[in-house]
């Protein structure tokens, strides 16, 4: 008897088997979908895992009830993937699938499907797909499970996918989201008519001149074309390039002579590759390049240190094209959509529409298209992409760039698989057999470590584009100025004299504040008291534009309050700046100023990034207020002066990588200073210019900064000398959860003894009601993960056997940032 290992999109652990029935036995792929019936009433779309024959019959087992394709939709490597991040990231193989797979392409009870009111039959139905396109409506989406309610069949979802295919529904796992392929009306002769057909059908339009000019105009087009049977041409491209009216074209169709039919157009067109556009590499980008691929002889991963502004972008393209020469895809990396607006633009007029551009901020219609565009196109060639991108189906890779691999949002918080996008491409390039680039300004500690012990190759470029000398960075001491009451706002006299000065030279200013919102707390002066918000231990923001305080980690809003509830006093007073107070504080301070914001509430669409990017490149507005998104390779000519306006937030965080992130974040924000034609001025606000970071920052010296870094991790034990793992447990009640923390980490200790901190309390210790602990274990590099994994687990399952824990939620953080 065959059976098959299936993945299911839930958080379960391991695969399940199931029967595989005569008729479908020659239709089942490794990596293909089918439908299996999940508990009594589930049906879930799942992944074949393995296919195998067995003598023994095994009782109790379901069959598979039907084959979704006739390939694999995802691939043996990917399936490989998927079990290394479930090993190392300690999580299941059904959360790797959910956050994976497009949702168009996954159907499960809970699918909602609704009517398509525009859908025309071209065939007859059978008899259970009329049952269920009988009971579908265009207004109130039915789950699955409902469908198979009203209509009395017992597993609706292959006939709701035959509907879904015939263009008679949608379907999404949310209704915004409809699942169809992008088409355009077309026309066509209604058949390959003969020469004297035509001139009979010409002949009988003598009267209708109009229409006889269409069809002889339609005929020019075909054998323009090479005279082809099959020619059809969008009807829209036809009436633009002739001047015939719709109406004129409708009536050939009326009558029979021409055809109109829906054709199916790519959402993604970049136009043609052009190769040759791409720029000359100066003497010191070759020299990098040639030292790229002689480390490839010897690495499989090599870091390229590269100054900001030193060109690393066009180096990345020469070697993209080296790998379309070979025939190769290559798969391209960046940590924040934001970045790839202009990265996008930039390789769009190189590859065209060999360029494929993937993220979250896609709608599902696009993400499904990307994917099966990689399964079926071979001229889609490289893949560009933020995070998610890892997981696409990447048929021979011939390179994985990570740029900027020291950023923080390669890291995937919530939900699972908590994985770290650039240490999983370095894997999943190893799965391929092929090699791996990082590329940054300011390597990770972890990263640089590897380059100098060997691990990996190391190319350094320590010139800008044209020579242009690095920004001057000139710490402004805030302490002072305030003690001497000079600066009265976070706009420090000297920071507005330059940007009064650059702005009177057409020149541009980015201010950097890594806090949204108008302020970050309302007190009252009179008793103190602060609001808070009622789902999460932490106080609220204010929001001028929407006049209202928002909590910024479960997204609560709440209305301001006219007096404090404590004192009942009309005192409440705005603490601290955000992005939108600043952005106001500009214009109020410098009214010649055009200011535009760049933060997380003036980019939730996915255009509003180009809207902002491209005023800004065009000089519309001239100064660009932002949070850390500002610091991530953005490549604007004409900034000349950088204002950070407050360094020590990020410095005083408590944190082992506080330091790091700061000096990251300050010398990337500092680079979008003078990148064209003359040095830059970055204004650097702290009340502790002799701090050794901001030093460090001053001269940038990342030698003598990670010199202080990677002895203080070794003194501490500290990545990356020692591996964390962050055990989250989090609960409605609190004595539960502690509870359970405590008896958590004293079962722990009998193995790791010392290795064991906690259970401690976090900063913000609830959040979404859910009461938070934390236990964290430092496990030397030598360990074996799979062991860790193994005996973690086993402690798991003996403390989750009290039942008092049944409701508490447990996962696990490996290499948290």
């Amino acid at each position: 008897m065959l059976y098959v290992d299936v993945i299911v999109p839930l958080p379960l652990s391991g695969v399940f088997t199931y029967k595989i029935p005569d008729l479908l036995a020659d239709r089942v792929i490794v990596g293909s979908r089918v439908i299996v019936q999940f508990g009594k009433k589930k049906f879930y779309t799942a992944i074949i895992h393995r296919i195998y024959d067995s003598d023994e019959p095994k009782t109790g087992i379901k069959e598979i009830i039907s084959v979704l394709d006739d390939y694999p939709i995802v691939l043996p490597e990917q399936l490989q993937f998927w079990e290394w991040i479930s090993s190392y990231y300690m999580c299941t193989l059904g959360e790797i699938y959910k956050a994976a797979l497009p949702s168009a392409l996954k159907l499960e009870s809970e699918t909602l499907v609704f009517l398509d009111a525009s859908f025309e039959a071209k065939e007859p139905f059978t008899a259970n797909e009329t049952k269920v396109f009988d009971v579908l409506s265009d207004s109130k989406p039915l789950r699955i499970s409902e469908i198979e309610k009203l209509t009395g069949i017992s597993n609706a979802i292959p006939y709701v996918k035959s509907l879904a295919d015939k263009g008679a529904a949608y379907l999404n796992e949310n209704i915004q989201n409809k699942y169809t392929a992008k088409t355009e009306a077309s026309i066509r002769l209604a058949k390959n008519y003969s020469e004297s057909e035509l001139n009979e059908i010409l002949n009988n339009l003598k009267r209708a001149k109009k229409q006889e000019q269409a069809l002889i105009l339609f005929l020019e087009l075909k054998k323009e074309e090479g005279d082809h049977p099959e020619f059809f041409i969008q009807k829209k491209l036809f009436l633009g390039q002739t001047g015939i009216s719709s109406s004129v074209v409708d009536a050939l169709i009326e009558r029979g002579v021409l055809v109109s039919f829906q054709n199916e157009i790519g959402r993604f067109d970049y136009g043609d590759s052009d190769l040759l556009s791409s720029k000359i590499l100066n003497p010191f980008q070759e020299k990098a390049y040639n030292e790229i691929y002689d480390n490839f002889k010897e690495k499989q991963v090599v870091l390229l240190h590269g100054v900001t502004s030193s060109g690393k972008t066009e180096i990345y393209i020469q070697l993209i094209k080296d790998a379309i020469e070979r025939g190769e895809r290559v798969l391209y990396l960046l940590p924040e959509i934001a970045l790839t607006t202009q990265i996008t633009e930039r390789l769009k007029s190189v590859f065209g529409n060999k360029l494929l551009v993937y993220h979250s901020r896609f709608n599902d219609n696009e993400r499904a298209e990307t994917w099966q565009s990689l399964l079926q196109k071979e001229e889609c060639q490289v893949v560009l992409g933020a995070r998610s991108a890892v997981f696409l189906p990447l048929r021979n890779l011939g390179l994985v760039i990570v740029d900027e691999e020291h950023e923080a949002s390669y890291k995937q918080q919530d939900p699972a698989p908590r994985y770290n996008a650039r240490n999983a491409a370095i894997v999943l390039a190893g799965i391929h057999q092929t090699k791996t680039l990082l590329g940054t300004a300011t390597p990770a500690i972890e990263t640089y470590y590897n380059a100098l012990s060997g691990r990996y190759g190391l190319v350094t470029l320590s010139k800008r584009h044209s020579e242009i000398e690095l920004p001057e960075i000139v710490p402004v001491n805030t302490k002072d100025l305030r003690k001497r009451k000079q600066m009265k706002s976070i706009l420090s006299p000297p920071l507005v004299e330059e940007m009064r000065n650059a702005l009177g030279r057409d020149e541009q200013v980015i201010l950097f504040q890594n806090r949204r919102g108008f302020a970050p707390l309302i007190e009252c002066k009179t008793c103190s008291w602060t609001p808070k918000c009622l789902h999460c231990d932490v106080s609220l923001t204010f929001h001028k534009g929407q006049r209202v305080m928002v909590c910024h980690y479960c997204g609560a809003v709440y209305s301001i309050p006219t007096e404090c509830p404590e004192c009942k006093t009309p005192t409440l007073e705005m603490q601290g700046y955000g992005t939108e107070r600043i952005e106001e504080l500009v214009q109020e301070t410098i009214p010649e100023a055009n200011v535009v914001r760049m933060d997380f509430d003036t980019t939730r669409s996915k255009r509003s990034f180009e809207r902002i990017i491209a005023d800004f490149e065009a000089n519309k507005t001239n100064v660009l207020v932002g949070t850390q998104m500002v610091s991530k390779g953005l490549d604007f000519d004409n900034v000349s002066v950088v204002g950070i306006l407050n360094a020590d937030s990020m410095l005083n965080y408590p944190d082992f990588r506080a330091h790091e992130r700061a000096f990251q974040l300050m010398m990337q924000v500092s680079g979008r200073a003078g990148r064209r034609h003359k040095r830059g001025l970055v204004l650097l606000q702290t009340a502790h210019p002799g701090h050794p970071i901001i030093s460090y920052i001053r001269n940038n010296d990342y030698a003598s900064f990670y010199e202080t870094q990677i002895n203080e991790r070794q003194l501490f034990r500290y990545p990356p000398f020692y591996r964390l793992i962050e055990i989250v447990i989090r609960g409605r009640e609190e004595h539960v959860v502690d509870g359970l923390a405590v008896e958590f980490a004293q079962v722990l200790r009998q193995s790791f003894q010392e290795r064991v901190l906690g259970p401690v309390k976090p900063g913000i210790s609830r959040v979404q009601s859910l009461y938070i602990r934390k236990i964290v274990l430092k496990i030397e590099n030598q360990a074996s993960p799979q062991k860790i994994r193994e005996l973690i687990e086993f402690y798991q399952k003996q403390v989750m056997q009290n039942p008092n824990y049944k409701s508490v939620l447990l996962h696990y953080d490996v290499d948290p940032m």
